[in-house]
Formats: structure tokens, sequence, C-alpha cells
């Protein structure tokens, strides 16, 4: 009997005990009320995440806006000389540079020297000349002295055509000659400066053959120089238009078209905006790089941009479009690769939503997909949201 008694005290204690046990278990579970900042998922199965009132503060909310974008493509290439306006001058004869006068971004007029070489082709054309000029002056007094000849009857007929024939051969060789030495660049009245002084002049003049700006510069005084052969002794460019060079990812080259407009900056003027349009598509893409060659055509006026600067280009590749818009801080690339937005109606209950993004503009995203219009979005903290339902950041 006394046994029996001491079992039922014995399950009776248990029983109490367990009862304890489950009774801690359970509040030690129990949601934390109004502190509670994460919640699994809804009704709906959407991921959200419920904030108290303090945290909500900290949290700035606006509605989603809409916004006109421009289709633009970014790119970063660098800028060169126009090549169709860049000229390199070389001697159009060999020999030794006497004068170089115009230096490395010097402006030069058109036909304006540039530097002088003693030629000894060019002697050689004058001294032709000097002798062809000496041949017509004896042939046509040879002529006259015969035709004044035959009318006393001191000279045959004969005579004087041959005379006449003689005449006519110099008149020819001296047209000639003079011809000759005009290649060289003398003008009319320096040839007859040569012809009448009896003085050959070696000097070859070589000219600018356009206006503009002096980019390179190998001539010195006593340098040999010969037609055609590099470096040049000269390269002068037009600069009010440049060149700019790009190189666009594959995916990209259906959208680009000759004629688009270009838009570009470069790190040396921030604040100034550089216009012109694409000229050229490249016929290939790199196999490495996975990218098609574009070049532009930018005007520069003011002479601003340099040969070799690296530029950030923008290609206009279709007409402006308006469509729904967020803040760029409203968007959160989640771990997976996914673009998502934080909706709320209450401002304390936020649902993530995941959106799909278009173009880039002026620090707004384009919302293809996952958005209304009016909906009220979390435009700072979003980051904190996603950390919150990842279990990152502390209630």
């Amino acid at each position: 009997m006394r046994r029996n008694i001491t079992y039922l005290a014995f399950v009776a204690l248990l029983l109490i005990g367990v009862g304890l046990g489950v009774k801690y278990y359970s509040g030690s579970s129990a949601p934390k009320t109004a502190e509670s900042s994460k919640v699994a998922g809804d009704a709906s199965g959407e991921l959200a995440v419920d904030l108290n009132e303090k945290q909500a503060a900290s949290i700035k909310v606006g509605k989603v806006g809409s916004a006109t974008f421009v289709l633009e493509l970014q790119a970063v290439g660098n800028i060169d000389f126009n090549q169709n306006m860049l000229t390199q001058v070389f001697t159009p004869y060999q020999g030794r540079i006497i004068n170089a006068y115009p230096n490395i971004g010097d402006k030069v007029e058109k036909d304006q020297v540039l530097f002088t070489i003693d030629s000894p082709d060019l002697l050689s054309a004058e001294s032709t000349l000097i002798a062809a000029a000496g041949v017509l002056r004896l042939q046509n007094r040879t002529l006259t002295r015969a035709e004044k000849m035959k009318a006393f009857g001191g000279a045959s007929q004969q005579a004087v055509d041959q005379s006449t024939s003689d005449q006519m051969a110099a008149e020819g060789a001296l047209k000639s000659a003079r011809d000759a030495v005009r290649i060289f660049g003398k003008t009319d009245e320096e040839i007859d400066k040569i012809v009448a002084e009896r003085k050959a002049d070696p000097r070859l003049i070589v000219k600018s053959p356009m206006t503009g700006y002096v980019t390179t510069r190998n001539a010195a005084p006593g340098l040999f120089v010969q037609p055609g052969v590099a470096p040049p002794p000269f390269t002068v460019a037009d600069l009010s238009t440049m060149w700019m060079f790009a190189n666009v990812p594959e995916k990209e080259a259906p959208d680009l078209r000759v004629g688009q407009k270009v838009k570009a900056r470069v790190a040396a003027y921030p604040d100034r905006e550089f216009v012109g349009e694409v000229t050229v598509l490249g016929p290939s893409v790199d196999p490495n790089t996975r990218r098609e060659f574009v070049r532009s055509e930018i005007a520069d006026p003011e002479h601003l941009l340099r040969a070799g600067m690296f530029a950030n280009f923008t290609i206009t590749v279709g007409n402006a479009v308006d469509a729904i818009a967020v803040p760029q801080s409203a968007v959160v690339r989640e771990g997976d690769g996914t673009m998502s937005v934080w909706v709320t109606k209450d401002r304390r209950r936020f649902i993530r939503k995941t959106v799909k993004l278009g173009h880039i503009q002026n620090d707004l995203d384009e919302i293809v997909d996952g958005l209304q219009k009016d909906d009220q979005i979390v435009t700072e903290g979003a980051v904190f949201l996603s950390n919150k339902l990842a279990g990152g950041t502390p209630d």
C-alpha cells in the first residue's frame, strides 16, 4: 500500500515538471509583439518585412513616377585626329633642309612656308632654264640676221627656213624648261627673275597645303629628306572636328546606325559636352573582346580636345519613350542577381517586388515590369530591408 502511494506521488511530480517545461518553452518562442521586424511570407506568398515605428522613421517612402528615357548606349573610347582632315607634308624632291619655321601647336595658313631645302634637282632644272633662254636669244638673233641678209641677196631662203626652225625649237625648249621649274613651286615672276639675272636659286620652298595646326614636326636644319620617306617633316591637321573611337558589345550592335547622334565627355572638361554623329561602323567583331568598332566625328570649334584623351560616349539609338521610373537608390540587387523594390501601403509592412529594369538615365531606373504607377515604394533604405529579410541586421 505504501509503495503504491509513493509511486503515485512520483508520477504527479513528473507531470507537474513536464507542464512547467512546456510553459517555459512556449513563453521563450512567443513573438516579441510590436518589436518583431521580419515576416517570412504573407497570405499571398510574397516576402515581407514589418518594422516598428522607430525603424520605419528612418526609411523614406515615395510614389512610383514616370520619366522620359532617351534610348542610349554607353561606351568608353578615345579621341584622335580626323584623318580625313590631316596632311603629312613631304618634300617633293630630295635635299637637305635649310630652314624649318613653325613649331608643334602653331597655326599655319594655306600656302604658308613650312621649310626650305637645298635641292640639287631644282638647281639642275634652273640651270637648264637659263641655258634654254640663252639658246633662244641666240636663235632669235640668227633668224633676224638671216632675214636681213636674204633681203640683200646675201642668204638663201633655205638658210632663213633653217634659222626659223631652230628658233621655234629653242622656244619650245624654253617653254619646257619653264614648266620644269614651275613644278618645283616657282612662280612666273620668280622664273622671269632667274632668266633675267641668269642666277639659279637651289632653295626649294615647301608650303602648307591647308589651314590648320602643326601636330608633328620632324624637320631640322641639315636633315636630309626624300619624297615619301617617313617620318614626314611636318604634319598639319584641321582641328575643327575630331574622331572618337569606341568599342561596343556585340549584343548592342543591331541598335547602331550611321548618322546617330553622339555625346561625349572627357576628364579635362567634366562639365562640357561634345556632340557629333556616328560615321563608321566596324565590319567585324573582335574575336577576343566580342566588341564592335564605332567611329564618330565630333565638332570641336574651340580646339579643346586632344588626341589620346579618354572619353565616355553616349550614343542615341532610338526615340525617347515615357516609362515608369524609380530612383536608383530604390533598386536592390539581390544575391541571386535579381533586382527588387520594396512596396508598402501602410509604411509598416514592406513587401519585396522583383522588377525588370530597362534604361538608366539621370539617376533613374526604367521599370519594364513589376511595378504600377503610383505604387508606394522605399526610395531610401531599401538595402536595409533586404538585409532584414536575409537576417543580416538585428532587430
